[in-house]
């Protein structure tokens, strides 16, 4: 089943995001080589595709998990988990209609 897993940036999240990103990235690598990723990306904090030093206010992931303990454990295994970027995350059982 697909999930939506919403992380949720820190105040100042932005160096921390940058030093861990290629492992966040690897993690997401990883889901589309299997075939298990249908979106991803990060939401920028001010209305630009580049925010620049503002950052963003969180990120966004949808992959395929057996179940919503798998989907979460993955969650809590980011990289931005563990180095503080995220203050929290959410995940959510989601159900692909369009395209």
């Amino acid at each position: 089943m697909w999930y939506a897993i919403e992380g949720y940036d820190a105040v100042d999240a932005l160096p921390k995001r940058t030093a861990v990103r290629p492992a966040h990235l690897a993690r997401l690598t990883a889901l589309r080589d299997e075939g298990r990723l249908l979106l991803a990306g990060p939401c920028p904090a001010i209305d630009a595709e580049d925010p620049g030093p503002a950052g963003f206010s969180g990120s966004i992931v949808i992959a395929e998990f057996d179940s919503l303990e798998s989907a979460r454990a993955w969650a809590d295994a980011d990289p931005y988990v563990e180095a503080g970027a995220y203050v929290r995350t959410e995940v959510r059982p989601f159900r692909k209609v369009l395209p």
